[in-house]
């Protein structure tokens, strides 16, 4: 019996020892467990916490990448010389365009005889003391060039030197249509008008049809013509002339300002041209006097009758090829003078040139003026 107490107490001391030993164990266990809990809870956070956070990230970087390229945009608007090249070059295109024609006069301003800073935008200038037949102006004198209508003071010349009936008539016909240019006429085929209109509109208000008929109606005709206006430009001395045509329409119409200011010294020896050239303006019967057209000089001085300009002899031309051309002989700022422009860029650019040298004209003389008191 006391053996089997022994046993018993032995066993119940050992049960005791196995359950403290196993208390750690379980408590391990249990905070294992929590912890394991724990982590499995946290680490869901993490990642969400971490996901929510990368957008935001990756948006403040391409928001720091980006901000220097904007500011290099404002920068580039800003600054010219960070344009792109072809925008440079096609805006250095566009102003060199605008400035060609500036530049392009450059060297002729310098090789010119032009006093008092005198500028002007024709390409060839000759200004002559008509009495004294002394050089006042220069700029290329000698450079041949078309001459456009100026061609018609020759044609007139030619045609009164004929001895033509005045007062014959001559019908527009369809031979005079200018089918080079294709410029514009209100004279219709199978107007009437005496040779002595024809003529007054050819010089006044610078008809092409009106020239063309003059030569279709000259003694053997067209060719014959322009024989006798080559003929008359060598007579007068005009060695780098040449006539093509009645009009001016043709290019090969060339001369220099030389020898047109031996023309028109010439051709105001003509009363007849004296007066059509500074005639302002006309109406004439057209159509076979079915209707009455109004025509104008083609100089604005003539037309305006400019006070400060007393116009003896004045004739205009233009075409493409020649520009805009003006010779006149006249008196202004107490001169007689001979006034040769040619090949001017605009339209006014030639009345422009001359009262530029009429202003240098009165300053030359107030300052003899001056001088002499």
């Amino acid at each position: 019996m006391r053996g089997w107490g022994l046993l018993l107490a032995l066993g119940l001391v050992l049960s005791s020892q196995v359950a403290l030993a196993q208390k750690p164990v379980e408590g391990q266990e249990r905070k294992a467990v929590a912890q394991a809990q724990t982590a499995g809870k946290a680490k869901p956070r993490v990642v969400r916490k971490a996901t929510a956070q990368a957008p935001r990230k990756a948006l403040r970087k391409a928001q720091a990448k980006a901000k220097p390229r904007a500011h290099a945009k404002r920068s580039a608007r800003k600054s010219p010389n960070t344009r792109r090249p072809a925008a440079q070059a096609a805006n250095t295109r566009a102003k060199a365009r605008v400035q060609a024609p500036r530049r392009a006069l450059q060297p002729a301003q310098v090789a010119a005889k032009e006093a008092g800073g005198l500028r002007l935008q024709s390409s060839s200038v000759l200004v002559i003391d008509r009495d004294r037949n002394t050089v006042l102006l220069a700029r290329n004198p000698d450079e041949q060039t078309s001459i456009a209508s100026i061609t018609k003071l020759m044609t007139a010349m030619v045609t009164l030197d004929a001895g033509l009936p005045l007062e014959q008539t001559v019908t527009i016909s369809d031979g005079d249509v200018d089918r080079l240019k294709g410029t514009h006429s209100r004279l219709a085929v199978g107007t009437r008008l005496s040779r002595r209109d024809i003529l007054r509109l050819a010089l006044m208000s610078s008809e092409n049809r009106a020239a063309a008929s003059l030569a279709r109606t000259y003694p053997g005709g067209r060719q014959q013509f322009i024989a006798a206006m080559n003929a008359k430009a060598d007579a007068l001395g005009m060695r780098n002339t040449n006539f093509a045509d009645p009009a001016g329409l043709n290019p090969r119409n060339v001369s220099t300002a030389n020898d047109l200011a031996k023309m028109v010294r010439a051709a105001s020896n003509y009363a007849l041209i004296r007066e059509f050239t500074t005639t302002t303006g006309q109406v004439v019967s057209v159509r076979n006097g079915r209707a009455q057209e109004e025509f104008n000089n083609t100089n604005r001085l003539v037309r305006y009758k400019d006070p400060d300009w007393k116009i003896e002899l004045s004739k205009t031309g233009y075409t493409a090829e020649a520009g805009r051309c003006l010779v006149m002989q006249a008196r202004t700022a107490n001169r007689p003078l001979i006034l040769v422009l040619l090949d001017s860029p605009g339209k006014l650019t030639p009345i422009g040139d001359a009262n530029r040298v009429r202003r240098w004209l009165e300053s030359q003389r107030i300052g003899r003026g001056l001088a002499s008191n």
